[in-house]
């Protein structure tokens, strides 16, 4: 994926637009849901500290699950498109380098275990341990000077573990309720969540945001080739470093508090990439914009849906992400030929 200078929509006017869009998909989340909610009175009391029913909807319902619509979209969008610029490949997503899975099979092992039970907020915190520790695994493997191919190749060893420890979770479950649990939290949802959540998870978010976007200049120069990005000073190195521990807090922490959320860090990125002149650099903050956009209107739709209980997040996305994978996948195929 090479850059084009000066092509695409200009960064002062597509950052405001992605701004104002996620602002007003946060908007109707708020606005909108099973009943109708007066947001003004609301707001007046929270603000005023009364306990009233449209207060307690808004500060335990529909504002936690909006900011975590928004922060976790933002995360999958902008680490999708990181993982893209630095495989060179518009099919790569997170999950290539293990870190979805690894956070999902630590929070079923905090499930299976009976943390869940006793702790709060064991599952999210076992799905952030998870990842780190596939992150640390990930390191060790690889070692300095690893190329491109041998992280695809490691991410597929970890991913494979992975999966295959969360079926045997499963296949070990004490009861089927257990494990019926254990697959509706992978499904992915945000039914349930808290504000405790959202402090939770919103610090590991911010570093890896920072530690993702501190590394555009190096993308830029890496759809030129590793070696132009060598040669220009770029640590090839370091920079996998910062894009994969990146990656693993912004969707480690993702994954920890709602589940698989599958297809959003790889629909978002190739929608916008030729508004941004196909730069992977100037990707990124677009991407994680579009995803929290995409996350806001999936959520929004579920709870939206005549259907109860409610469709979970993780099969909605899948259903729209599905068809336009195949659709990108023809694509590439015809320009191949």
């Amino acid at each position: 994926m090479r850059q084009f200078p000066g092509a695409g929509v200009r960064p002062v006017v597509l950052m405001p637009v992605l701004g104002l869009a996620t602002l007003a998909m946060a908007a109707a989340s708020l606005a909108l849901g099973y009943a109708a909610l007066p947001l003004g009175q609301a707001f007046a009391d929270a603000i005023a500290g009364r306990a009233s029913l449209p207060a307690l909807v808004l500060m335990e319902l529909r504002l936690p699950r909006a900011l975590l619509s928004a922060l976790v979209g933002f995360s999958l969008g902008m680490a999708g498109a990181a993982m893209q610029g630095l495989m060179r490949n518009p099919l790569a997503e997170p999950g290539v380098v293990s870190i979805s899975s690894a956070a999902a099979l630590g929070a079923v092992t905090a499930f299976y275990s009976g943390l869940s039970a006793t702790v709060a907020l064991a599952l999210p915190l076992g799905g952030i341990a998870g990842a780190l520790l596939a992150t640390l695994v990930l390191f060790v493997l690889l070692g300095p000077g690893a190329s491109t191919m041998t992280l695809i190749l490691a991410g597929v060893a970890l991913n494979s573990f992975a999966g295959a420890a969360t079926a045997l979770a499963l296949n070990l479950a004490p009861n089927p309720y257990a494990a019926l649990e254990i697959v509706f939290w992978l499904m992915g949802s945000l039914a349930d969540r808290s504000m405790s959540h959202v402090w939770l998870v919103l610090p590991l978010m911010l570093a890896g945001w920072l530690l993702m976007a501190s590394t555009a200049p190096a993308l830029d120069a890496l759809s030129l080739g590793e070696e132009t990005a060598a040669s220009l000073g770029f640590d090839l190195t370091w920079l996998r470093a910062r894009l994969i521990g990146g990656a693993a807090l912004a969707v480690g922490s993702a994954v920890a508090v709602t589940g698989a959320i599958g297809f959003v860090g790889i629909v978002v990125p190739h929608l916008l990439r030729p508004l941004v002149g196909h730069r992977p650099g100037r990707l990124l903050v677009a991407s994680g914009f579009g995803g929290a956009v995409l996350v806001l209107a999936a959520d929004l739709g579920v709870r939206l849906a005549p259907v109860r209980p409610e469709l979970k997040l993780g099969v909605v996305t899948a259903l729209i992400g599905a068809p336009f994978l195949f659709g990108l996948v023809q694509r590439l195929r015809r320009e191949a030929i």
